[in-house]
């Protein structure tokens, strides 16, 4: 069992202002104790989510707490080869979400993960489970 958790989720966590904050750390407690297994973040998203959060909150502090918290976890990064790339560009030019979204799909596939902790409904429909 294992989960990929995606930006909108981290964001929600560490944005006390996100619509999804509460909902995000429940979920997101729930995935730190095991419920969903390993838990998988990408390169991409990372930069994603600091980016993000750093924009959003205008707290270069908070951003770089996120970053280090995410480094320091037990969450694993998973890197964008060229395989992954390859297979994104592929699902990229067939559903037209964002390329950073299809890099999380491409990965979920390349890597087995059948779940998705995101708020983004655009991934309804893209054969994963989503949470929440």
């Amino acid at each position: 069992m294992s989960a990929f958790i995606d930006t909108s989720a981290i964001v929600a966590y560490y944005n006390s202002r996100d619509q999804h904050h509460a909902q995000a750390v429940e979920v997101l407690s729930k995935a730190a104790g095991g419920e969903y297994g390993r838990l998988f973040i990408s390169d991409y998203v990372f930069d994603e989510a600091v980016t993000v959060t750093l924009v959003r909150t205008k707290d270069l502090e908070l951003a770089v707490r996120l970053g280090e918290v995410l480094l320091n976890s037990e969450v694993e990064v998973l890197r964008v080869d060229e395989d992954a790339f390859d297979l994104a560009w592929r699902i990229f030019r067939e559903v037209g979400l964002s390329f950073t979204d299809c890099t999380i799909l491409a990965l979920m596939r390349l890597y087995g993960i059948p779940t998705l902790i995101t708020f983004d409904r655009g991934f309804a429909g893209m054969g994963v489970r989503m949470v929440p």
